[in-house]
């Protein structure tokens, strides 16, 4: 018999919680550690739509990358994700930061996809660095990121540099900007803010910015294929989410 715990503790096993940042909230978030499962859903978020999911398929886990609860919350009421998981009594689990920086976790996961290699992690941890199989344009690689993580819009700055060695970070990545500049030639990651965007151009760096979701749901959902090897009792399903905001 599989419990929730067992999954925590598989999890801690391959993404320490004790790693995560001091303002994350990856962790048990809701329900009991000694339930048992059988059917557990994986999803990039924690939704009510993921919610509603899991009621339907009878699964007794959700298992997300972001938490279910970011910060304090003052009352847990009807129409909420945390209500809905809480009263079709269904656990929660989440890796996050945690899974972020962990070998084999989102950033690496994201290099296999974009079949990169001598894939390296960098100094601040959230990074990791890897190589193109063929150089190419800027261009280039934007259209294969595009392709690769079915980029519904996607921004980027130019360069006349030619790409061979990339630096990036699923998510939100505007903090580590300088390390990706000092050990790549360009950066891709999910979200950055048009004044780091502006540093990037003026220094005629290529830096991505392919979206919060595409970045993260596929290199998190590669997870799924570990957990079944661990736990051949529990059927993993991932949810039919899609990204909610829209790109024309």
């Amino acid at each position: 018999m599989t419990t929730v715990k067992n999954i925590y503790d598989y999890i801690n096993s391959i993404a320490p919680y004790d790693t995560q940042e001091e303002w994350d909230n990856s962790g048990h978030i809701l329900g009991d550690f000694r339930a048992e499962v059988k059917k557990a859903v994986m999803a990039l978020d924690a939704t009510r739509q993921t919610a509603l999911f899991a009621k339907e398929t009878g699964a007794q886990l959700v298992l997300t990358h972001h938490p279910v609860i970011f910060g304090s919350i003052s009352n847990v009421k009807t129409g909420t994700a945390v209500y809905d998981f809480v009263s079709n009594k269904i656990n929660v689990l989440c890796a996050h930061t945690n899974f972020d920086k962990a070998q084999g976790g989102i950033n690496e996961s994201l290099a296999q996809i974009l079949e990169l290699e001598n894939i390296q992690r960098l100094e601040d941890g959230f990074t990791v660095a890897g190589d193109l199989k063929c150089e190419m344009s800027a261009d280039d690689f934007v259209q294969l990121v595009s392709d690769r993580l079915y980029c519904q819009g996607i921004r980027y700055t130019d360069s006349d540099r030619i790409i061979k060695k990339i630096a990036l970070c699923g998510g939100a990545g505007g903090d580590f900007i300088e390390t990706a500049m000092a050990n790549a030639d360009c950066y891709l990651t999910g979200e950055l803010k048009y004044h780091e965007m502006l540093e990037c151009a003026e220094k005629g760096f290529c830096a991505i910015s392919a979206g919060h979701f595409e970045t993260e749901n596929s290199a998190f959902l590669m997870l799924k294929e570990k957990l079944e090897k661990i736990f051949t009792d529990v059927e993993f399903i991932v949810a039919p989410n899609e990204n909610p905001v829209h790109s024309i």
